[in-house]
């Protein structure tokens, strides 16, 4: 019987492997970019690697590179990327109830590899998923993350230093291309992006605090206004019906 279960086990790793291959694949592109950034920010390979590593969320270690290039704090990077990712609560909670029952020492360490395109393989597949599938499709992303930011480093060292320091601008880019696919779908999202934009600018031109805090203190103030307004229009339709 253990044998059995050590098979099925292995069957579910593979499966796990294979449906992450894709993600890999898609992560070669923005990992390469990233650590091409990275390089042109000021960090070094191995910092480059160790933020791969120990962070893995692609939208908050572009975030924090802009950050570090303007000389924020350790605080305000950690507590932005923080506010970023809160979305991630709820996409572990999903998770835990689609997920098998297990040792929870083995959740922690998968819920880890929790990133917007493993929750969706995930949540999207039929019936329950097992542990050796966590692990098979998270360990292939995240190995393409970390790796392909590695080479991305490399690559942006080979470059000469005139288009390295260019590559600033590719950074805004990417902010630019993260965004607006979100702002064709949900009107919401622009709103929310126009309002944290003005707020931020209020704060920097303004010299009301300083550049870290004032994106933090701009993120917070407009998602609050707009999901109370959100708040108050649900209410006010359910008050006229």
């Amino acid at each position: 019987m253990g044998d059995i279960a050590i098979g099925s086990e292995s069957s579910e790793f593979k499966k796990g492997i294979q449906a992450g291959i894709s993600i890999g694949i898609g992560y070669f592109p923005i990992a390469l970019t990233f650590g091409l950034l990275a390089k042109t920010s000021g960090l070094t390979i191995y910092e480059t690697v160790l933020m791969s590593l120990i962070v893995f969320a692609g939208a908050s270690q572009y975030i924090s590179l802009s950050l570090i290039a303007y000389g924020t704090g350790i605080f305000e990077i950690v507590l932005t990327t923080f506010i970023v990712n809160i979305r991630h609560f709820l996409m572990c909670t999903t998770l835990n109830e689609k997920c098998e029952d297990d040792y929870i020492l083995n959740k922690l360490f998968y819920s880890f590899g929790v990133t917007d395109e493993t929750f969706s393989v995930a949540a999207t597949r039929e019936g329950k998923v097992s542990t050796g599938f966590m692990f098979g499709l998270i360990s292939v992303a995240y190995s393409s993350w970390v790796v392909c930011s590695g080479i991305g480093h490399l690559i942006g060292a080979s470059l000469p230093q005139t288009l390295q320091e260019s590559m600033g601008v590719a950074l805004y880019a990417m902010f630019i291309g993260l965004l607006v696919p979100s702002m064709k779908k949900s009107v919401k999202v622009i709103f929310l992006a126009v309002l944290g934009a003005l707020f931020n600018s209020i704060f920097t031109i303004g010299q009301i605090m300083a550049q870290g805090w004032a994106i933090v203190t701009a993120t917070l103030l407009s998602a609050i206004i707009i999901e109370t307004a959100e708040v108050m229009k649900t209410r006010f339709r359910g008050g006229r019906s």
